[in-house]
């Protein structure tokens, strides 16, 4: 994403060898601004930033648990819990979305 790109001059590292093109430098994952002298052009990405959501559509819930966990011993194994609809999951595992 364009955003992980903007990083400051001063802080990005290295990703290419020297003398990489643009297109190189972008096909193997690596931002590229060659307008800074004196820094990498072809440099890291920031990291995704990304967090756990308990999934809301109880059909896609995957079970983390046994039938009868307790609230407390499903949160402990770090699982969402929700006793509802009958039929489904009730300790489930969080999904990791994109922030």
């Amino acid at each position: 994403a364009k955003c992980q790109c903007k990083v400051v001059p001063k802080q990005r590292t290295n990703c290419g060898y020297p003398g990489i093109s643009a297109a190189e430098c972008k096909k193997i994952g690596c931002c590229f601004n060659a307008s800074v002298p004196g820094v990498p052009w072809c440099y890291n990405p920031k990291q995704k930033k990304v967090r756990k959501v308990c999934p809301n559509d109880p059909y896609t819930r995957i079970n983390c648990g046994h039938p009868g966990i307790k609230p407390r011993d499903c949160i402990r194994k770090g699982c969402c819990f929700r006793a509802h609809p009958a039929g489904v999951p009730w300790c489930f595992y969080h999904r990791t979305v994109e922030e």
